[in-house]
């Protein structure tokens, strides 16, 4: 069977992200970090979403703490929603960089074939590293910058959800039976999601417009 390495933060995009590999017939190797993320809840919502997949592995690293963002430092509070055209002090310096350069060498080790990334450059906070043209270069990298690549074995570097909006990506995770119920998004990290975060309105607004219930609580009900 085919083997794929999937980015599993335990969020909805990463969990559909599971679902398409699922159906794919990909034999799942779910990844996860620990990055000192003030939303620790999330790595608990990625062994329950690995666990209903009954994967063969799941892997959480853990890697040290640069700072310099709301969801790293304590001292940063986590912002309100707000639409603007900046890069919100949520972003996490270099992380989908880190995150795809530990996959792409896991991938390496077990002969995956594609590695699946959560990334959408439709709805989301606007940070650099969710764009089509990161992909590309780290598609590039991958390519040059490895034994599998050097040799033509491929890793394929798969966003399925880069050009979906936050509602199709939910009508996605339903066909494919994906366990958004065990999810969470919320920036903050509380029992019951803040539903004020970026992350917070992005999911309501995508199961909104979806014209689906979100089954995750939130602090309002």
């Amino acid at each position: 069977m085919k083997k794929s390495v999937v980015l599993l933060s335990g969020g909805l995009d990463s969990t559909t992200c599971m679902s398409v590999a699922a159906k794919a017939g990909y034999e799942i190797y779910p990844l996860s970090f620990d990055y000192g993320q003030r939303h620790q809840r999330e790595l608990e919502a990625a062994k329950a979403v690995a666990q209903f997949y009954q994967v063969k592995e799941h892997r959480i690293i853990t890697l040290d703490n640069v700072g310099g963002s709301a969801l790293t430092d304590p001292s940063i509070q986590v912002p309100d929603y707000a639409e603007d055209d900046q890069i919100p002090v949520t972003y996490v310096p270099a992380r989908n960089l880190l995150f795809l350069s530990y996959a792409l060498g896991y991938g390496e080790v077990i002969g995956a074939e594609a590695i699946f990334i959560g990334i959408s450059s439709v709805d989301y906070s606007g940070y650099p590293d969710c764009r089509p043209e990161f992909l590309e270069a780290f598609q590039k990298v991958a390519e040059v910058g490895t034994k599998a690549g050097a040799n033509g074995q491929r890793i394929e570097i798969k966003a399925p959800l880069l050009h979906l909006s936050k509602a199709d990506t939910i009508r996605l995770a339903g066909s494919n039976g994906a366990p958004l119920h065990l999810t969470t998004s919320c920036y903050r990290g509380g029992e019951r999601a803040c539903g004020t975060c970026d992350s917070c309105i992005l999911r309501l607004k995508g199961f909104a417009e979806a014209g689906v219930a979100d089954p995750v609580p939130y602090i309002e009900n």
